[in-house]
């Protein structure tokens, strides 16, 4: 039962983070200022921005990837290891003068979110 939730606890960050990438794809400014950390329409910014695109991506594939491969454990170590995502994204927000909200209430939670989902399915 508890592998059952985390499966689909960690399907919902899949496709939340697989449709995050794709915002910073298509619509990267809106994307920069939904994470916590707005900046000003240039071309420098571009690179940048499609990276996190394609990072976001890649890990909720990955995510994916783990979910059909059916082992419980590894994909509560990925989803453990991956917490350092979330932590270091509320890092960043909280050094760049985005909001206490934005940073525990968006990177804070999915944090908490994928831990408790790596304590799920660490015990299954």
């Amino acid at each position: 039962m508890t592998a059952t939730i985390g499966y689909w606890l960690s399907g919902a960050i899949a496709v939340g983070i697989l449709l995050i990438g794709a915002r910073f794809l298509l619509a990267p400014y809106a994307a920069a200022a939904a994470y916590g950390v707005s900046v000003h329409p240039d071309s420098h910014w571009d690179a940048y921005l499609s990276v996190k695109g394609i990072r976001d991506i890649s890990s909720g594939l990955f995510i994916g990837i783990r979910i059909l491969n059916g082992s419980a454990h590894l994909l509560g170590w990925f989803m453990l290891a991956a917490t350092i995502i979330p932590l270091a994204d509320a890092v960043i927000v909280l050094r760049h003068s985005g909001t206490q909200a934005v940073a525990f209430g968006i990177h804070g939670a999915t944090a908490g979110g994928m831990l408790v989902i790596a304590g799920l399915m660490l015990r299954a």
